[in-house]
């Protein structure tokens, strides 16, 4: 058995689990997921705890049960307490500005770029060189992000580019004469 799907998932209080032939719906304050499942994972409720176990003894089976127990506990996270990527803005001159659900990204380029989100995630501007990305699917609210950083992607000699907030860019020394 996998060694994650061997820790449970704890429910917290006001989250709503439902358990179906071949789905799981959370839902919570934030909103509701949905998540199909293979029939090689059996997905157990145990009072306010859920226990996924591979149902035969495959190699995708056991793979998958963990997979499924991250998941889960990624929308019980989500609809929970949410997730968000904060994105940084370094150079002269680029800045970011949230317009309801669009995002105005001024990276140096002859023109801004407008960026449209997705239902479900939401944006907002702190400063002009600080975007905050947040939803309540990960696997979401992630690919924004790098939709976004991939506009101006952080170059290696200055460092200039959308990046992570956490992200580390290792500067290249220049070429010397």
């Amino acid at each position: 058995m996998s060694r994650i799907a061997k820790n449970p998932v704890i429910i917290p209080a006001g989250v709503e689990v439902k358990l179906s032939a071949n789905e799981i719906t959370v839902k919570g304050p934030l909103g509701s997921l949905t998540q199909l499942m293979s029939s090689d994972i059996a997905v157990v409720r145990e009072g306010d705890n859920l226990q996924c176990s591979a149902a035969n003894d495959s190699m995708q089976a056991n793979a998958m049960s963990g997979t499924m127990r991250a998941l889960i506990a990624n929308m019980v996270k989500g609809v929970s307490q949410g997730f968000e990527r904060k994105l940084i803005l370094v150079g002269v001159g680029y800045r970011a500005q949230a317009k309801g659900d669009v995002l105005s990204l001024s990276l140096g380029f002859s023109h801004p770029v407008e960026h449209q989100m997705p239902s479900g995630v939401k944006v907002e501007t702190p400063t002009q060189t600080e975007v905050l990305i947040k939803g309540i699917d990960k696997q979401q609210v992630g690919q924004v992000a790098a939709d976004v950083r991939a506009y101006r992607s952080p170059e290696p000699y200055k460092g200039k580019g959308v990046r992570y907030s956490d992200e580390v860019v290792v500067i290249k020394e220049t070429k010397k004469k």
